[in-house]
């Protein structure tokens, strides 16, 4: 028995020691590959952020200042930890990691700010993958499909990168080429963090974050679909087709608005890494150009129109409507936190009308600090909400980041641009629903009218911001009676 047992183990070492030696001189393979290496260090991290958590903070008094310091330790060095995690088990890790890390308003400062880095720090495949996965999917070379073709991308993301290349015909194109592993990977990795989210949920009952896993579950096969993206790209540059800004920065709020509002077609992945900015060569004008067509959210004709009532509500500071249209979105009772976390701005500010001022420099650390005191009922309310809002706050937030990067955020003609694509988009569907000849004319004429409110009040506040619109101001307060 012993013999034998001595001969088993013989054989296992030799077995591990070739495939050791295979593995390591093999330039194909890496061990990230191996769903017990993946599944290993995705437990071990979890084990490990949950452990700091339950220890880290228990014998600290809660609530006081060395409590809220400790936590935002632990907050950060989770994040990290969960940042090296993603780093080294790539793919679906990277994209469910740039999806926390576009959550600005919504999840806590340290781990935003932490995994921000995911969205420029994505893994290249070799070029003899590149290869691999061409032959793979078009039988054929890539000598036989391009003329020429560049080894080194213009850019990679978490599920794939692109080179360009020009055809035979002697176009040039943008040839984007999805990473290797990442399909075969995918449904088990998503499994994987389905079943770690479910485990820590037991430890700690107020971590509400299936609705992640269940984004992902969703969203995750149709970003692999290239064909699905080529089509979203024809779809949405046919709608917007009669927008000759389509790439102006300023305008970018205007194109969404569009998307979400008058189509509830929405381009759903506006993170740093897919928008482009820079000089038009023609006209010297910025530019800003939007990439990767893979996630759309389709919204309901409810979903948007309820969607437009409470963006109409909290533009004209309208709180019966606010609580009517936040709760008919599924908020229930925590409508005050869902409006606060749409807008981004605090209650106060919703109160006054968020049209009224721009965000301060400390309100918006009021923001950011909210969001990690209501973490339980941030994550209670996005487990509550439709699955189309998830997408649309993601999309929000990813648009802040760019607007405040841009000195833009929160200017009132954003504001301005969102009220006419609520008042189009509602008064279309009023049109839709009557046969009257006359109604519709009543509704198109009341939409007209407040389109041209909107745009008098947009003259006015260009005015008053102008040298111009000073002087004539100036000028006529000068002119008026003094009253005696």
């Amino acid at each position: 028995m012993a013999r034998r047992a001595l001969k088993i183990v013989s054989w296992t070492s030799m077995a591990l020691a070739s495939s050791g030696f295979y593995l390591y001189s093999n330039k194909y393979l890496d061990p990230n590959d191996f769903g017990a290496v993946r599944i290993g260090r995705a437990v071990a991290t979890t084990a490990v952020i949950s452990y700091d958590y339950l220890t880290s903070l228990r014998s600290v008094p809660y609530g006081s200042e060395e409590y809220v310091q400790l936590k935002s330790k632990v907050h950060r060095r989770s994040a990290e930890r969960l940042r090296e995690l993603c780093c080294a088990n790539r793919g679906t890790f990277i994209k469910v990691g740039q999806h926390l890390g576009a959550l600005d308003y919504l999840l806590p400062e340290e781990y935003t700010s932490t995994l921000k880095v995911l969205h420029s720090h994505a893994p290249q495949s070799s070029m003899q993958e590149i290869q691999q996965v061409i032959r793979e999917d078009l039988g054929k070379e890539i000598q036989d499909l391009f003329q020429s073709f560049e080894d080194t991308p213009l850019g990679a993301a978490s599920l794939a990168q692109v080179h360009k290349a020009v055809l035979y015909d002697g176009r040039t194109v943008a040839v984007k080429v999805q990473h290797p592993k990442v399909q075969a990977q995918s449904s088990k990795d998503i499994l994987l963090m389905e079943v770690l989210v479910g485990a820590v949920k037991q430890l700690f009952p107020e971590f509400e974050f299936m609705w992640l896993v269940d984004e992902a579950k969703k969203n995750l096969p149709l970003e692999l679909d290239f064909l699905n993206e080529g089509r979203n790209a024809e779809k949405v540059a046919e709608m917007l087709k009669r927008f000759g800004f389509l790439k102006i920065s300023r305008q970018l709020g205007k194109m969404y608005s569009e998307m979400i509002f008058v189509n509830g077609f929405v381009h759903c992945d506006p993170h740093p890494g897919n928008v482009l900015v820079r000089k038009c060569p023609g006209t010297g004008k910025v530019e800003i150009i939007l990439l990767d067509h893979g996630l759309y959210q389709i919204l309901t004709d409810e979903f948007r129109l309820d969607y437009c009532h409470l963006w109409q509500a909290l533009i004209k500071a309208d709180m019966k409507g606010v609580k009517k249209y936040s709760q008919r979105l599924g908020a229930g009772e925590l409508y005050p936190l869902f409006a606060c976390m749409l807008t981004a701005r605090s209650w106060d500010s919703v109160n006054k009308g968020i049209g009224q001022a721009p965000v301060t420099a400390n309100e918006d650390v009021e923001i950011r600090n909210n969001a990690a005191t209501y973490l339980p009922e941030i994550s209670q309310l996005l487990n509550r909400v439709p699955r189309q809002m998830l997408l649309i706050l993601k999309t929000n937030d990813l648009l802040r980041s760019i607007e405040t990067s841009l000195s833009t955020r929160a200017s009132a003609s954003s504001f301005l641009n969102m009220s006419r694509c609520c008042t189009r988009a509602l008064a279309a569907h009023k049109r839709e629903q009557t046969c009257s000849l006359l109604k519709k004319t009543q509704i198109s004429l009341g939409e007209s009218l407040s389109l041209w409110q909107i745009n008098l009040h947009e003259l006015f506040l260009r005015m008053r911001g102008s040298w111009l619109g000073n002087w004539v101001f100036a000028l006529l307060y000068w002119l008026s009676p003094t009253p005696h």
